[in-house]
């Protein structure tokens, strides 16, 4: 499934849709380029919660928590990784094993440590505007698609 994602806005509102659908215990892919619009995507989820602080990418940090009730995002950037063994320091089969909604920016990084997403979102930059491809990679997740093309 393709998106056209022609403002910031677009991208924040799929991301309001992913909160409105994934379950609390989903895994994100989102891989593109710098500047293709994964953590506003992100943002956009978080926007949907209600929360109103800054929403940056952890590139420096490796993982932001956010906890809204009882649900959790975490939201990790493996840009900076030189090995993906570094995920095993950082705990993260501890961060996968906990019921989050959980988005990796940069995630072929971290190929081999981590499990395998639900959904995989391509994000790319075509001109002046952005493109989203939409993958199911989970049994689950085709229903998450199909709910997505409902809301259109």
């Amino acid at each position: 499934m393709n998106f056209e994602l022609k403002t910031v806005e677009d991208t924040e509102a799929l991301g309001a849709k992913l909160w409105e659908i994934l379950p609390p215990k989903s895994l994100v892919f989102l891989n593109g380029d710098l500047g293709a619009g994964k953590t506003t995507l992100v943002r956009g989820v978080l926007r949907a919660t209600g929360y109103t602080g800054a929403v940056k990418s952890p590139t420096f940090t490796i993982v932001e928590e956010y906890l809204i009730g009882e649900r959790k995002i975490l939201h990790f950037d493996l840009y900076r990784l030189t090995d993906p063994e570094e995920l095993e320091w950082i705990g993260i089969r501890d961060y996968m094993a906990q019921t989050s909604l959980c988005f990796i920016e940069w995630s072929e990084l971290g190929r081999g440590f981590l499990p395998e997403p639900d959904l995989i979102l391509n994000l790319a930059i075509n001109g002046h505007y952005r493109t989203v491809e939409m993958l199911a990679n989970s049994k689950n997740a085709e229903s998450f698609l199909t709910a997505i093309l409902e809301k259109q």
